[in-house]
């Protein structure tokens, strides 16, 4: 036995979890591991190839595809959104976060593509979910890990732009929404659904064979429950998350609609590491836009303001940055992001090291659970 499958399995042991899949690479060199089960009734035993929701750490994947477009030339960084999203042509924003929805002045420039990579269009939640303008955002985006809960693209953009920002475009970073804005802008500048673009573009050149919006019906089997820590800690199922995996939702989110597997998970990782190319020698990616990903996009004013961000990190596309070592993972240039339901995935573009770890318990704020810590620690 490892250090690593022991750390899993000491979780596993006391009932924070199910079960877990955790990978980490060194170059050619992968360790995977398994351990627990696909329910608290331990009926069926995690494997390797389970599927997991990615929830957040959809968003590294969704970004990746937007700078396609980028490099392509079909997207400019600073085209304004509206050119594909005219809903959003003319977005109000609040006169100050705290201000009444109602007390509104225009925005003072356009909303632009950089801007949703960055995650700096104006919507999104801040760390104060009090705050007026966020209801009728969170009202909007209310369907969460529940795929069919949200409407589809063209009702949610009408919808979208009645929200006022809470911050002018640019200023500001905000959690989620411009991720599944960019899901939108890619279906609407491509004439295509985001899962065929993903497909295509994405999942098979890499071989990503177990990744999409939907599972299969054949498949559905190796999609564990998904559960919530109540407030004593006992695991309760998650009713949301568990239904309706087996289609298409009407809005693919781009922010954390995925599912996948470690080892899939980790062919995207490494195609970042080689600088956009795939193993078979195909470039999807240039080498510009994977420093872009990867390298930190934020003012200092703009990273201290969310507490959302670690001390020492930042804020790339899709995914955060380390700038600082404040723990012996957090090594300057790590990239990546953790998931709601359990999900982190790393890579450290100095060294070549990819870390995965995929769980089936919602774990959600700015302090990372136990076991990420732990997993994080061992595979240093």
């Amino acid at each position: 036995m490892t250090a690593l499958h022991d750390t899993l399995r000491r979780y596993v042991d006391d009932g924070s979890l199910p079960g877990a899949v955790g990978l980490v690479a060194r170059g050619d060199e992968v360790e995977a591991v398994a351990v627990g089960h696909t329910d608290t009734g331990r009926t069926v035993p995690l494997e390797r190839d389970s599927l997991f929701r990615l929830a957040s750490i959809t968003k590294p994947v969704t970004a990746a595809a937007l700078l396609m477009l980028v490099d392509e030339g079909l997207v400019g960084l600073d085209d304004p959104v509206s050119r594909w999203l005219p809903e959003l042509a003319a977005p109000m924003v609040v006169r100050t976060p705290e201000s009444p929805v109602d007390d509104l002045v225009p925005a003072e420039r356009p909303i632009t593509v950089e801007h949703l990579l960055s995650s700096r269009c104006g919507w999104g939640f801040p760390p104060d979910f009090s705050l007026p303008a966020v209801a009728p955002l969170f009202e909007l985006q209310r369907g969460g890990f529940a795929p069919h809960a949200v409407p589809a693209m063209d009702e949610l953009l009408a919808e979208l732009a009645k929200v006022p920002l809470l911050h002018q475009p640019g200023e500001a970073w905000l959690y989620n929404t411009s991720s599944d804005l960019q899901g939108a802008l890619i279906a609407r500048a491509t004439d295509r659904t985001l899962p065929d673009f993903m497909a295509e573009r994405i999942f098979e050149p890499l071989g990503m064979k177990d990744t999409g919006f939907s599972v299969p019906e054949q498949d559905l089997d190796r999609l564990p429950t998904a559960y919530q820590p109540g407030p004593d800690g006992t695991l309760k199922v998650a009713e949301a998350f568990n239904h309706d995996w087996d289609r298409l939702p009407a809005f693919p989110s781009g922010a954390g609609g995925l599912v996948s597997t470690a080892d899939d998970y980790l062919a995207f990782a490494r195609m970042l590491l080689a600088g956009g190319e795939s193993g078979g020698g195909r470039k999807l990616l240039s080498t510009e836009s994977v420093s872009r990903m990867t390298s930190d996009q934020l003012t200092p004013a703009q990273r201290e303001s969310s507490p959302l961000f670690l001390a020492g990190q930042g804020w790339g596309y899709g995914g955060s940055v380390d700038i600082a070592r404040t723990e012996p993972w957090h090594v300057p240039g790590r990239y990546g992001w953790v998931g709601g339901t359990g999900t982190a995935a790393h890579l450290v573009p100095a060294t070549g090291k990819v870390t995965v770890l995929l769980t089936q318990v919602a774990m959600t704020g700015p302090t990372p659970p136990a076991v990420m810590r732990d997993f994080w620690r061992v595979t240093a």
